[in-house]
Parts: C-alpha cells; structure tokens; sequence
C-alpha cells in the first residue's frame, strides 16, 4: 500500500504544517478581524432590532392604556352629556306642565268669572222682567180694581186703616 493519504509521510506532514499555519496567519491577519467585527455588527443590529421591538411593544401598550384612558373619558362625558340632556328635558317637561297648570287654573277662574257675570246679569235680567211683568199685572189688576169711584173709595180706606202711625 502505497497510498500517502493512508500512511503518511513526513515531508507531507511538514508541508501541510506550513500550508496551515501560512493560512492561519493569513486569516489571522486579514479576514478574522472583518469576520469578527461582521458578526459583531451582525450581534449589535440584531441587539437593537429586539430593542427596537420592544420599544414599539412598549409603545403599543402604552398607546393602547392611552386609548382606553381616552375612551373611558369619553363614555364619562357621554354619559354626563346625555344625564344634562335628561335633566334638562326633565325641567323644560315640568316648567311646561306648571305653566300650563297656570293657565289652565287662570282660565278656568276666568271662566268662573265670567259665568258668575253672565249668572249675576241673567238674574238682574230675569229680576227687570219680573218686576216689569208684576207692574204690568198690577196696573192692569188695578185698572180693574179701580174702574168706579166707589172702588177706589173703599180701597184707600182699606189703605189708610192699614197705615199704623205712632
């Protein structure tokens, strides 16, 4: 067997010795430091993505308690918008029902007012025609009474009998 790979040789130890240290330094001196500081950069933008992240996490949450504070004060001002509405509604409701307790009460007394006229009218009304009527039925009851000399004669005696002086 003949084969250097299997067994190998001094001189092919010694020259891959040297392959491998000459490459080493080669890195050593000029790819490990870009390696180096690519992965560091690569560490360093990755660091400050997360941190970017949690900060907009941060952020959210924060613009979200933000949101519901806002929300909640609107319902609040909604809520005292619509009991100032209730309120109002509610006095407009009861000043309409006093006013117009007031005027209904105004004209009914008013009413009363002006049927107790139209009554007290009525009354002097019907007291004119009754005394027109009884003055009528009494001149003609006297006409009757009085048609002869002697029938007036006997009625102011009847008159003057009557009369009682002190």
């Amino acid at each position: 067997m003949n084969n250097p790979l299997v067994t190998p040789e001094l001189g092919l130890i010694i020259w891959s010795t040297i392959v491998f240290c000459i490459l080493f330094f080669l890195l050593a001196k000029f790819a490990w430091k870009p390696i180096l500081n690519a992965v560091k950069d690569r560490e360093a933008s990755i660091e400050n993505a997360l941190n970017a992240a949690e900060q907009a996490k941060k952020e959210m949450q924060e613009l979200s308690a933000n949101n519901e504070v806002l929300l909640n004060q609107a319902r609040a001002e909604r809520d005292e918008m619509l009991k100032d509405a209730r309120a109002v509604k509610d006095k407009m409701i009861s000043d309409a029902k006093v006013t117009a307790n007031a005027e209904a009460e105004r004209i009914i007394a008013s009413a009363k007012e002006a049927i107790q006229h139209e009554k007290l009218a009525a009354i002097t009304e019907l007291k004119n025609q009754v005394a027109t009527l009884s003055i009528e039925i009494a001149e003609k009851i006297i006409k009757q009474e009085l048609s002869t000399a002697e029938k007036q004669k006997s009625l102011i005696d009847n008159a003057v009998s009557e009369i009682n002086l002190n």
